[in-house]
């Protein structure tokens, strides 16, 4: 069955609050919160894509299987004519450029999905954080929080994108996306962005069952 991505609209940007009605977000697969790596082959995909840079290097294989089957699937989904003028941008991971966990998985993602893709890291992120998964809940990080962090690589602007699309691996809130959207609309205004997303969070049918739950909480 051919790979297609699916698009965020009025039926499920409710569970990502902080994307707008005008936000473009396209997506392969949907990663189901709070259940194991053996609960679907997409969870146990993002549980690979998601290792640390200091595991073993036996589970270093599973991650580096799992990059190059996203991206397999993004070269797959995405328009060849679009990717002819697009400039592909990773999201930074929550850890600072020298740090023993600084993960250039979503970079390494972006260039394997066509050779020769005009892929950049305009964004970069100055200080380190606490990576969202490991995040306890009402602590996750805040796009205020990731504002003061971002900063553009003004090294890196030149030719100007013609059209950006910000890459990253699991769609939550939509927190990371509306600061990477808003630093670079600042930086580029006019030019066209769209969320690539090789999953985004859903909840088991169980989760939603109780009265008085705070989102928050479940975040």
């Amino acid at each position: 069955m051919p790979v297609r991505l699916s698009e965020i609209d009025d039926s499920n940007r409710g569970a990502h609050y902080h994307l707008n009605a005008g936000d473009n977000c396209l997506y392969l697969y949907e990663y189901t919160s709070g259940q194991g790596y053996s609960f679907s082959t997409t969870n146990q995909l993002i549980t690979n894509l998601k290792k640390k840079p200091t595991v073993s290097q036996a589970q270093l294989r599973y991650k580096a299987g799992a990059i190059l089957e996203c991206a397999a699937a993004f070269g797959e989904a995405l328009n060849p004519k679009w990717l002819d003028i697009a400039t592909i941008v990773p999201v930074p991971c929550s850890k600072a450029v020298g740090h023993p966990d600084y993960d250039r998985r979503m970079e390494r993602m972006a260039g394997l999905i066509r050779k020769g893709a005009d892929v950049r890291n305009l964004v970069v992120q100055r200080e380190s954080t606490v990576a969202a998964h490991e995040a306890e809940p009402g602590q996750r990080i805040t796009v205020d929080q990731l504002l003061a962090l971002y900063e553009i690589d003004e090294s890196l602007t030149a030719p100007a994108p013609r059209s950006i699309g910000i890459l990253d691996d699991v769609l939550t809130a939509g927190t990371h996306f509306r600061a990477m959207s808003t630093v670079l609309s600042q930086r580029f205004p006019g030019v066209p962005i769209v969320g690539l997303f090789v999953a985004r969070r859903v909840f088991p049918p169980a989760a939603l069952d109780f009265e008085g739950v705070n989102l928050e909480d479940l975040l």
